[in-house]
């Protein structure tokens, strides 16, 4: 017989010094497909295993203003979790310098929440006591001194994120630059330097979905050459645009009317992209527009 025992929940406890950047790696887990919590009451972390709902993991944030923070008391409880069968607990602790964190707080002006009145570096210190314990304690910890933000946001992504993990939407667009530039282009490329079909007898109405169309632009001799160099470049960037953590990459080809040359190259491109693995949309946003007799010869 199969094994049909339930899943054990995923918790993930992510805590650490005030201003090291808890709420960031809350967020990127969320964006993750976590469930995301702040400053949960700690004592009711049974109650919310005992809920039975574990489709989604669970990330819970807490720090020093989490009511019931008590360290040697949360620790214990996670103990007791960590021994049960239904649950898979991991801790991340989020630390930093503490000049560092004295200059995050000085830029934002923000009140550090144990200096109470005192300078900041005496509540960095406090704090810093009050939660060696667990620090000690963690899995995981992750040093944000010399981080900027983008960069915790990409180690949370590394460390937790699974293989249902949201993958980067694409969307391929094609547009006339006689009809205005689209707003939302993260690459845009002007495919104006090819033979334009619009000035060939029997093209013009047609479009780049056409066969004859398709032909005519393959032929010219620049369409080649460029239109490998653009893949090449899309093959180097989106990964790294992934890794950043993007959730929405929009590409864009151009021509004067975007009835020929940007729908042919942007089919042209999905279809390459579609044999590397990914799955890109394809929009045309002026297929549908008529012939401009008063176009630029270009």
């Amino acid at each position: 017989m199969p094994d049909e025992s339930p899943s054990p929940q995923r918790i993930l406890l992510v805590t650490g010094l005030s201003g090291a950047g808890k709420s960031t790696a809350l967020q990127v887990l969320e964006d993750l497909g976590w469930e995301a919590l702040d400053n949960f009451p700690i004592r009711m972390l049974g109650s919310l295993v005992d809920s039975g709902d574990n489709t989604l993991p669970v990330a819970i944030g807490f720090d020093s203003r989490t009511r019931g923070f008590v360290p040697a008391e949360i620790i214990a409880l996670c103990k007791q979790l960590e021994a049960r069968d239904d649950v898979e607990l991991t801790t991340l602790f989020i630390d930093c310098g503490s000049m560092e964190l004295e200059r995050r707080y000085n830029e934002t002006r923000r009140l550090h929440p144990m200096a109470r009145g005192r300078p900041v570096l005496d509540g960095i210190k406090a704090e810093r006591e009050l939660l060696e314990p667990l620090r000690r304690w963690a899995d995981i910890v992750v040093d944000t001194t010399t981080y900027a933000t983008n960069q915790l946001q990409q180690v949370v992504r590394e460390r937790f994120a699974d293989d249902t993990e949201r993958h980067m939407t694409i969307t391929i667009s094609s547009f006339g630059f006689a009809r205005g530039m689209p707003p939302l282009a993260d690459l845009l490329f002007d495919m104006r330097f090819l033979d334009n079909p619009h000035w060939v007898p029997g093209l013009r109405e047609l479009t780049g979905l056409d066969a004859q169309v398709a032909e005519h632009i393959a032929a010219d001799p620049a369409f080649t050459p460029a239109f490998d160099r653009i893949i090449d470049l899309l093959r180097e960037v989106m990964p790294r645009y992934a890794a950043q953590g993007r959730s929405y990459l929009n590409i864009a080809f151009g021509c004067t009317g975007g009835r020929h040359r940007s729908v042919y190259s942007a089919e042209r491109a999905a279809e390459v992209l579609r044999e590397d693995g990914f799955s890109p949309t394809v929009l045309h946003r002026n297929l549908g527009s008529r012939p401009a007799d008063r176009l630029e010869r270009r």
